[in-house]
C-alpha cells in the first residue's frame, strides 16, 4: 500500500509540475480581480473595488478572459515550486531539479520589490479587502518570509552562498517593518508602509528570523523572533486555535492560516533554545488535527463548517500534517487521506487542480500559487515523508 501511495503522489507531482512549466509559472491567482480594465469604473471607491475582486474570485466560472484578467507572474509561486524543486533534487538527485531551482531562485532575485533595499516580494495584482488596500508589487511579511524559506533549503541543499546573502537580506527588511509593541511581546507588520497586525504574518516573520539566526548566529534576529512568537503564543485561544487577529474584525480560525503558524512556531523552536512555547505548539497542533479534516480526507475550510472545500488548504494542510509527521506519526496518515481526497476530486486530468469545491458543483479555474505552486510544495513533502518512512529514515527535511 505505501509503495501504491507513492507511486500515486509522484505521478500527480510530476503532472502538476509539467503544466505549472507549460505555463512558464504564469497564471490566475485567487484575489487578481483588480488587473481587470473595469477598475477604472470603480472609481477608487474601496467598497466597489472590493465588489469587482470578489466578483471574479467567487464566479462559478472563470471569467477572467471576458473582464481582462490576463494570467500574472507570481513571486509565491516561483517561491513555492523552487522548495518542491529542492525536495525532489534530494530525494532523487536529479540534476534537472537543481536547475529548476536555480532558475526559480535567479528570477525571484531579480524580481524583488524595488522600492526596498532589503529582498522582499509582493502581488504582481492590486488587492483590496476589509483592511485597506495593497498595492500591486508592495512587498508583505507572508510572501517574502515564505520564499525566503526556499532560499535557506536551497543554501543548505546546494551549498549556494548567495542564497543566504538573499536570506539575509530578507531579514533586514523583515527587521524595518513596523511593529506592535505590547506588553507581551512585539507583532510584525504584515505590510511595511503601516501597521497591520495579524497572526499569521507575524509568526512568518518570526521562523525567517529564527533560521536565518541560527544560521548566521545574529542576536538582533533571534531576539526580535521570540518577541514576535511572545505575542502570537500568548494570545493563542484556551483550545489551542488562534484567530486571524485580534481586531474583532478577524476573529475567525481557519485551515491554512493555522497551518502557517503551527509551522512557524515549530521551525522557530527548532532553530532557538527557547522552550517557553512548547505547549504552544503541541496544543494548537492537537487542535489542528482534531478540527479541520473530516473523516475521508477532506479538508474544512473553518473550525466550524466544511465548505468551501479550497485548494490552499488540502494544500497547507498536506503540507502541515507532513511536517509534523516525526512527532505525531498519525499524522502522516492524515496528510496521506488528505493528499489521495484532493488528487481524486480537484485535480484535472491536464495536471491542474480546481480552486474549489463547493455544494453545488466544482470551481475548476486553476490559479497558479493558490493551488499549483503550493501542492507541488505540499505533495513533495508528503512524498519526502513517505519514502523515508518507507525506508525506515526518521527526520527528513528543514522544517517550513
Amino acid at each position: 500500500m505505501v509503495h501504491q501511495n507513492e507511486e500515486k503522489i509522484l505521478r500527480s507531482i510530476i503532472k502538476v509540475g509539467k503544466w505549472v512549466e507549460d505555463q512558464n509559472y504564469r497564471g490566475y491567482e485567487y484575489s487578481d480581480g483588480l488587473s481587470s480594465p473595469l477598475k477604472a469604473l470603480t472609481f477608487g471607491n474601496l467598497f466597489l473595488e472590493r465588489c469587482l475582486l470578489q466578483l471574479v474570485r467567487l464566479s462559478p466560472v472563470n471569467i477572467r478572459p471576458l473582464v481582462g484578467v490576463k494570467p500574472l507572474d507570481s513571486t509565491k509561486g516561483r517561491g513555492y515550486m523552487a522548495w518542491g524543486y529542492l525536495t525532489m533534487f534530494r530525494l532523487t538527485k536529479d540534476p534537472a531539479y537543481e536547475t529548476k531551482t536555480r532558475g526559480c531562485l535567479q528570477w525571484l532575485d531579480e524580481n524583488k520589490a524595488k522600492n526596498y533595499e532589503g529582498h522582499s516580494w509582493g502581488n504582481h495584482f492590486e488587492f483590496a479587502s476589509r483592511s485597506g488596500r495593497t498595492p500591486k508589487l508592495e512587498p508583505i511579511i507572508v510572501w517574502t518570509s515564505l520564499i525566503g524559506q526556499a532560499y535557506l533549503d536551497g543554501y543548505e541543499l546546494l551549498g549556494e552562498e548567495r542564497y543566504l546573502e538573499v536570506a539575509k537580506s530578507i531579514c533586514r527588511w523583515i527587521l524595518a517593518l513596523p511593529r506592535e509593541r505590547t506588553d507581551h511581546g512585539t507583532c510584525l507588520s504584515y505590510v511595511a508602509y503601516a501597521q497591520s497586525t495579524v497572526h499569521n504574518s507575524n509568526m512568518l516573520g518570526a521562523a525567517m528570523l529564527a533560521r536565518t539566526g541560527r544560521i548566521t548566529g545574529a542576536k538582533e534576529l533571534a531576539e526580535t523572533a521570540a518577541e514576535a512568537m511572545e505575542y502570537s503564543c500568548t494570545r493563542q485561544l484556551p483550545d489551542g486555535a488562534w484567530y486571524y487577529g485580534e481586531d474583532p474584525k478577524y476573529h475567525w480560525v481557519d485551515n491554512f492560516h493555522t497551518g502557517y503558524n503551527l509551522d512557524s512556531l515549530k521551525c522557530y523552536l527548532e532553530n532557538t533554545n527557547d522552550t517557553r512555547f512548547d505547549k504552544n505548539l503541541r496544543r494548537g497542533f492537537e487542535y489542528y488535527m482534531k478540527e479541520f479534516f473530516e473523516s475521508d480526507g477532506t479538508p474544512r475550510y473553518y473550525n466550524n463548517k466544511k465548505f468551501p472545500v479550497d485548494i490552499q488548504c488540502a494544500a497547507q494542510a498536506i503540507t502541515t500534517l507532513a511536517n509534523f509527521s516525526d512527532a505525531y506519526p498519525e499524522a502522516l496518515d492524515i496528510s496521506l487521506k488528505v493528499a489521495n481526497w484532493t488528487i481524486d476530486n480537484m485535480q484535472d486530468k491536464k495536471g491542474y487542480f480546481y480552486y474549489r469545491v463547493m455544494p453545488w458543483g466544482k470551481m475548476k479555474v486553476p490559479l497558479l500559487h493558490w493551488g499549483q505552486a503550493t501542492m507541488y510544495r505540499g505533495l513533495t513533502l508528503l512524498y519526502s515523508k513517505l519514502k523515508d518512512s518507507n525506508s525506515g529514515k526518521g527526520k527528513t527535511e528543514a522544517v517550513s
